[in-house]
């Protein structure tokens, strides 16, 4: 799939101290008259894209995971697949945009890379089905689980190895306007300065993003701006204060962070 033309790209930049929607055009940004969910119209430049402070293009209340959704990656960790989703959440303020720092917390000695393909939510839904569920994405972006895998295997629940601060690397845009079947054979590669780690098919996912939309929606009510992290395949490894990571999604972009 190559990204059309025509698929609006959306960020969230800063302006004056202060987070606004935009949208790229020729690679300037212009100014977002309202938040990009239900009808919004373009507004004033901005400035060229190069030359601002791009955010993480969602504000979720929540971040949905997902763990174990390709069987290679579930090999590789010596798990079991799932008969269904595997949900887990990330908080709200591990999230960092492209460019950002991932820290490195204290409290582990192993913090892994996870390249994932990100889906941001555009319409209120509860109980959706399957076959409905792509009307209510606004769009896909890339995005990083960094995960403490020390911690992940010492504690029985997750959200201390994956809810640290600048653990949800996403960006650098927000493609919108594809279908479900845009994304459904799409590459995803991670990088580690410039060396490639990961590298599959989002066709490799054991449930699609459709279907992981559903399934949510069958525990919770999915607000817009909420963010689904789909799941890493096989490649995770580890990350070292100096390194540089990337993840790319075919068409989608290139989102990349340095590691201190």
């Amino acid at each position: 799939m190559k990204m059309d033309q025509n698929s609006p790209r959306l960020v969230r930049v800063v302006v004056d101290d202060s987070p606004r929607w935009g949208m790229v055009e020729d690679e300037r940004v212009y100014a977002l008259e309202s938040a990009p969910f239900g009808a919004y119209r373009r507004g004033a430049a901005i400035g060229r894209l190069a030359s601002l402070r791009l955010l993480a293009p969602a504000e979720p209340s929540k971040i949905i995971c997902v763990g174990l959704n390709y069987p290679a990656h579930a090999d590789e960790a010596n798990w079991e697949m799932p008969s269904e989703p595997l949900l887990f959440f990330k908080p709200p303020s591990s999230l960092i945009g492209p460019g950002a720092d991932i820290l490195m917390p204290p409290q582990s000695r192993r913090v892994d890379y996870e390249a994932e393909l990100a889906v941001v939510v555009g319409r209120r839904c509860r109980n959706v089905a399957v076959e409905e569920a792509w009307d209510h994405v606004l769009g896909v972006t890339c995005g990083n689980d960094v995960t403490a895998r020390d911690l992940q295997r010492r504690d029985t629940l997750w959200t201390r190895a994956k809810g640290f601060d600048t653990f949800c690397p996403l960006g650098p845009w927000l493609v919108t306007g594809l279908s479900e079947q845009d994304v459904a054979d799409l590459a995803i590669v991670c990088r580690v300065n410039g060396a490639t780690r990961q590298l599959a098919r989002t066709s490799e996912m054991a449930f699609s993003p459709a279907e992981l939309i559903a399934y949510a929606s069958s525990i919770m009510t999915l607000e817009p701006g909420d963010l689904f992290m789909t799941g890493t395949p096989a490649g995770i490894g580890p990350l070292a204060a100096g390194d540089v990571v990337e993840v790319e999604v075919e068409g989608i972009g290139v989102l990349r962070n340095p590691v201190k």
